[in-house]
């Protein structure tokens, strides 16, 4: 979208924040780049210039605004919403890919080389992938110098950096502020809460509008006891990170999710956030979705009543991939229930002073010994379950921000018990594909019945192709349709 000049003129001067994260306006007299939103008043059409990412704003020598503090901005929505090299790229670097295991691990896990990596990157991010990380590890650095009371040099070190100095550098180059003057300006707005000691407490932004009935709705409902929880209105569950685990609290406010965060490493924070952000699909544009959705006259009523419905996802692909499995053919109790079991058996134990969470969910490895005859269902679905474990632990199935969506249908579609509604879901909530549909859930079929639109799997497939690419979304719509815990905020 930066490159269509007079349509992000008009952005700006509207201060229409939809644009937010879309792309970056550079100012050239002053050197500042802000987001459309910014509240000052708009420079001067020839006095602007458009980048499509932070990254390329500060390649180019501008730095961060300090009224709208661009490096806030939800992200692009582009990213989860397709699934070529450049977006698998941009979310492994979200992911704090390059901070762990440099380009080269980046490009390993995507099958290009370096050079053909930072050749696409340049050419439709405006800045190659160490400049991107680059300028998420001073975001980071900014989060954790506001909220928490850390050692400057114990904050170079969780956000990434080699070195001290070279954190010192790149504060004052992108924000034109010493770390040590970003605290103090933080604290004379009070933006810094009292610190807990060991708690992270962070807002993530995202796009209005946003219906929280759905997606808080569902991660409660289908929660396992020990890894999910519902407690004094927020979402909670652990995390398993590279350098230790974590415990995440989330909860709906009006204008953000509030995040409390327990992370064991604080440099965790980077990939924490970025799994967060994705379990609630906060980086989705809801009015370009709902503008699709609402084409249908029998969807239209249902998007105008509750519009901002987002696609509950997870933290874990591959943990969301077994649990999947648990619940083919049973309730959403007996799905939770069997996912227990698992947990208790195999999972690693954690301490939660603050709720009742007890575990991390099990990784493959941790499965892969596994004894099937334990396991309280058929045997078909039992060869279903070890075969998954099998796959994922040996690393023939990989399940993750960096998978090819067809691909990875075509890999689980080979495995026994895996059907067209298995492999969707998986697609839907643990890959992120928004195009992803169900047509023989039964939920789904009742629905259309109710709906007036065709019940029988061809028929509907059918009629969704004008709901493509947001047929995920669709999903949402339609399941709110029945009475079912999945769509109702749970009770305070």
């Amino acid at each position: 979208m930066h490159t269509d000049t007079e349509r992000c003129v008009r952005a700006v001067r509207a201060k229409d924040a939809r644009f937010d994260g879309w792309f970056f306006t550079a100012v050239l007299t002053t050197r500042i780049y802000c987001r459309p939103s910014c509240p000052v008043v708009p420079p001067k059409a020839e006095n602007m210039t458009f980048y499509p990412s932070a990254a390329a704003c500060q390649q180019a020598g501008f730095r961060a605004c300090k009224r709208c503090r661009p490096d806030t901005s939800p992200g692009s929505p582009e990213w989860n919403a397709r699934a070529d090299s450049v977006a698998r790229a941009m979310r492994l670097i979200q992911d704090g890919v390059v901070d762990r295991e440099g380009v080269p691990g980046l490009a390993a896990r995507l099958g290009y080389s370096t050079r053909q990596i930072e050749r696409q990157l340049l050419a439709e991010v405006g800045a190659g992938p160490l400049a991107l990380a680059r300028a998420q590890r001073a975001q980071t650095a900014r989060l954790l110098i506001e909220t928490t009371a850390l050692p400057m040099a114990e904050v170079a070190f969780a956000a990434g950096f080699a070195s001290i100095r070279t954190f010192n550098d790149t504060v004052r180059e992108v924000f034109a502020l010493a770390p040590s003057e970003l605290r103090a300006r933080a604290a004379g707005r009070g933006t810094r809460p009292a610190p807990t000691p060991g708690v992270l407490a962070l807002r993530l932004p995202y796009r209005a509008p946003l219906n929280p009935d759905n997606l808080f709705g569902h991660l409660a409902a289908t929660a396992v006891p020990g890894v999910e929880e519902w407690r004094d209105g927020a979402y909670r569950r652990t995390l398993t990170l590279p350098h230790g685990h974590g415990i995440v609290s989330l909860a709906p406010r009006p204008d953000h999710i509030a995040c409390r965060l327990s992370l064991t490493d604080p440099r965790d924070l980077t990939l924490a956030i970025s799994r967060c952000r994705r379990m609630l699909d906060l980086d989705a544009d809801p009015v370009a979705i709902d503008d699709q959705l609402r084409t249908d006259p029998l969807l239209a009523p249902h998007v105008d009543k509750a519009p901002g419905r987002r696609v509950p996802r997870t933290a874990d692909a591959a943990e969301f991939a077994v649990r999947a499995v648990l619940g083919q053919q049973v309730s959403t109790a007996a799905a939770r229930t069997h996912a227990a079991r698992l947990v208790t058996a195999h999972g690693t134990p954690v301490d939660d002073p603050e709720g009742g969470l007890t575990h991390l969910f099990p990784s493959a490895e941790a499965l892969s010994g596994l004894d099937p005859e334990t396991l309280a269902f058929p045997r078909s679905r039992r060869t279903t379950l070890t075969t998954l474990i099998g796959a994922l632990a040996d690393g023939t199935l990989r399940l993750g921000a960096d998978s090819d969506w067809d691909e990875a249908r075509a890999q689980l579609s080979v495995l026994p018990g895996f059907g067209p509604w298995t492999v969707e879901l998986i697609a839907m909530r643990a890959l992120g594909d928004p195009d992803a549909f169900l047509p023989t859930d039964l939920g789904i079929r009742r629905a259309a019945a109710d709906l007036g639109l065709p019940s029988s799997p061809a028929a509907l497939t059918a009629r969704a192709a004008s709901w493509r690419p947001w047929r995920a979304y669709a999903v949402q719509y339609m399941w709110a349709t029945g009475d079912h815990p999945i769509n109702q905020l749970p009770a305070r």
